[in-house]
């Protein structure tokens, strides 16, 4: 498999409008998230307070709060990869499948720009750089991985349109697509990686 930085590049323009598709849907449910919680809406406020407390209860929070926040990153960051990143990509094959999802998971970013005391996040300078920049470093590669799978699927569902990959088959899908994908994942491990690096240890 080439992965040179000009094959990288290629996968990502052919998966650029499923990328695109899928950053919008986290930036319209963020922003929707968002504006509940500084609203004050009650359903949003309590289920802020309903999903921080879960997770404290992890393995990745207990690590945090025991003083140990390199474990923590490192739970946070193979937990964003296989149980949040992966199976977006798998579930893009269905093309539609992924955005419910999306769309969840956006909202629960934006839902968090308060904190414990229901005060916004954003008031704060330090406070407001660590919240968008940890947000930003998670949603970018959620959005990668998000968009190629999205790709792949419509390369499956429309072989000779205008998502058509050349002909060659592995396990049914377009071969040249499900490398695109650990193309693409080249730097959706790292980002994840450097997303909880940075939630973690600049606390």
């Amino acid at each position: 498999m080439d992965v040179s930085p000009h094959a990288l590049l290629a996968a990502l323009g052919r998966a650029r409008a499923p990328i695109l598709w899928i950053g919008c849907t986290y930036v319209l449910s963020v922003a929707v998230g968002a504006g509940m919680v500084h609203a004050h809406n009650g359903f949003a406020l309590r289920c802020r307070d309903n999903l921080v407390g879960k997770a404290r209860q992890t393995a990745v929070g207990k690590a945090m709060n025991g003083g140990m926040p390199l474990r923590a990153a490192v739970g946070d960051f193979t937990g964003n990869l296989f149980l949040g990143a992966v199976p977006s990509t798998v579930m893009g094959l269905a093309v539609v499948m992924p955005f419910p999802w999306v769309a969840f998971r956006g909202w629960v970013g934006g839902i968090v720009s308060v904190d414990g005391e229901h005060i916004s996040r954003l008031r704060d300078g330090r406070e407001r750089v660590y919240y968008l920049g940890v947000l930003l470093l998670q949603l970018i590669p959620y959005t990668l991985a998000g968009g190629t799978g999205v790709r792949l699927g419509l390369a499956s569902l429309f072989p000779k349109g205008r998502w058509r990959y050349p002909p060659e088959r592995w396990m049914g899908l377009p071969a040249e697509g499900v490398r695109d994908v650990g193309r693409i994942y080249l730097l959706v491990v790292p980002m994840f990686l450097i997303a909880s690096l940075v939630e973690f240890l600049t606390r």
